[in-house]
């Protein structure tokens, strides 16, 4: 019956480890929002990534290189 007081002081300082991890994690999370880059989205007309891009069926990437020369015979 010796044992029963260690078990319990294990937990004890597991959960206060837990909890200490836990702080961490919320004050890192709390200072990357508030070092994070602000982007005014509505300062930019047109999305950079979508600019010139026409809806619709695309031409075949084979079609775009040699539509002027007619294919090899064999």
């Amino acid at each position: 019956m010796a044992n029963r007081g260690r078990a319990t002081f294990a937990k004890r300082q597991k959960e206060i480890a837990r909890q200490e991890r836990a702080r961490e994690k919320a004050a890192k999370r709390v200072q990357l929002k508030e070092t994070k880059v602000k982007v005014d989205r509505t300062a930019v007309p047109e999305d950079p990534d979508i600019a010139g891009i026409v809806p619709g069926p695309q031409p075949l990437p084979y079609d775009l290189l040699d539509e002027d020369e007619p294919e090899p015979k064999p």
